[in-house]
């Protein structure tokens, strides 16, 4: 049998809004309000409304601040390292490229103009023969036609479509990196952006001469991802319009100009336009990581009593151990024995007598020449420069590094007396033979060293003969580095 279901009566109750209307004039009806009550009514009744009408439309809070996620960190394999070399270049230049090439963590090619088949090594970075540039016009008188084929080593480097790379970074067959500081310089920036990073040359004449806004290529630059698969699609196009240049790092330049990108200047990159001996120009480095050296067959061995191969494989025994440390200048004074110590660490400290101020000792000391030899060569460098006394008993006593060693987040150096021939020196000195550094690991990320970098402090340990212990920490707050802080 069908039975039909009892539906429940409806009843025509108001709406919420209509409830609020009928029960206030409710009320106006019962209660003898005054026109002051009315007023506080009426308001209690508007905010009743505005109640109901936020319940009705909620909105979103307001966020306290804005959040923006923040990439993964850059490292070594994000990197794309681009050589320009020659066949007749690159077997005997090869030890440079083993100092800072890794197999498996570095990511690199050399860029040959023909192949030699007795490259295979394991221990170098593959080879990839460029493409043929004949089709380009090369007008510079006296240049060399391979300025273009390095030029377009840019877009040969993009064009391989490597995968995960974020930088692609760019330099000669003698140029040496710090890879790791090249790592933390670029992490300051977006891959994602346009971004061309590097420096431009130590000789003032030669800035002049090409321009002060390119990254010298002998000293490396880096291009973002983003704009390097935009430049490789233009740069073909530039090359035809930038014949009457001479190199290949002002036909990239000249390219990138014309995108509306500028240099990103970072002080660690070197092209070291400059010949002899570059101990000035070590002993003094600016507050930044270093990055690259350049032009490293010009140079004398950075050490004495080793050979160039020598004396850079010793370099970076100190590299290895602690890359960011590598070379900064950090001074502390003895106000009891009226000393004043320069610590170039991983390199070579310097002992001035008296109370050398710190301003003085951030110049270079000129121990090189200029890159362009001849009478009427200007000697203007883009630094501030002293005078390095000839007589060597005038100079300030040096000490080379002889050794390195780490310990978790501890780090030692050893530096040796460099014999300096029969000068009298100061008492407090006259005998020492050794120095040891003392230092904690720098970690520039934890530190804000790159972003906001400030020379760190020493202090010498009291009672030393023969040998001498230095401490570098960080400074105080407020802690001045001078004799009379």
């Amino acid at each position: 049998m069908y039975f039909k279901r009892k539906r429940k009566p409806v009843f025509n109750s108001p709406s919420t809004p209509s409830r609020f209307l009928f029960y206030f004039k409710k009320m106006l009806k019962i209660l003898n309000l005054t026109p002051s009550r009315i007023k506080d009514l009426l308001l209690i009744f508007s905010l009743f409304i505005s109640i109901f009408l936020v319940f009705r439309h909620p909105q979103a809070p307001l966020p306290l601040a804005t959040t923006v996620p923040f990439p993964s960190s850059t490292c070594r394999h994000h990197l794309f390292f681009s050589i320009a070399c020659s066949s007749n270049s690159f077997p005997r230049r090869s030890s440079y490229i083993r100092l800072w090439y890794t197999p498996r963590a570095t990511r690199a090619v050399a860029f040959l103009d023909q192949p030699v088949s007795s490259l295979v090594d394991p221990t170098l970075p593959p080879v990839m023969v460029s493409g043929d540039t004949k089709s380009f016009p090369y007008t510079f008188k006296g240049g060399l036609r391979s300025a273009i084929r390095v030029a377009r080593v840019v877009k040969e480097a993009v064009e391989r479509n490597e995968t995960g790379i974020r930088w692609f970074v760019f330099g000669d067959d003698d140029t040496v990196f710090i890879v790791d500081n090249l790592v933390k310089v670029l992490s300051k920036y977006d891959h994602e952006k346009w971004f061309y990073v590097g420096s431009n040359s130590e000789s003032y004449e030669q800035n002049l001469k090409y321009s002060f806004d390119m990254a010298f290529g002998g000293g490396g630059f880096a291009i973002s991802y983003s704009l390097g698969k935009v430049l490789a699609r233009v740069l073909d196009s530039c090359l035809m319009r930038y014949a009457h240049l001479y190199g290949s790092d002002a036909r990239v330049w000249s390219c990138l100009a014309e995108l509306g990108v500028g240099l990103t200047h970072e002080r660690g990159f070197h092209q070291v336009d400059m010949r002899g001996n570059l101990f000035g120009m070590l002993t003094a480095h600016p507050l930044s990581p270093l990055v690259s050296l350049h032009h490293l067959d010009a140079m004398e061995p950075v050490f004495p009593n080793m050979s160039k191969t020598q004396a850079l494989e010793h370099f970076f025994k100190a590299v290895n151990v602690d890359s960011s440390r590598i070379l900064q200048q950090t001074v502390c004074y003895d106000r009891f024995n009226s000393l004043t110590v320069s610590v170039a660490w991983g390199y070579a400290i310097q002992f001035y007598e008296g109370n050398q101020l710190l301003p003085d000792l951030l110049s270079l000391q000129k121990t090189f020449s200029p890159w362009k030899r001849g009478a009427n060569v200007g000697a203007h460098f883009m630094f501030n420069t002293r005078e390095f006394p000839k007589d060597s008993c005038k100079r300030p006593l040096g000490f080379f590094l002889e050794s390195v060693g780490s310990d978790k987040n501890v780090v030692w150096s050893i530096y040796t007396r460099y014999s300096d021939g029969n000068c009298v020196r100061t008492d407090a000195i006259k005998n020492l033979k050794e120095v040891k550094v003392v230092s904690q690991k720098l970690e520039l990320d934890m530190e804000q060293q790159i972003m906001a970098p400030r020379r760190q402090c020493c202090e010498i340990l009291p009672s030393y003969n023969e040998s001498m212990v230095i401490n570098i920490r960080k400074c105080g707050i407020d802690e001045l580095i001078s004799m009379n802080a």
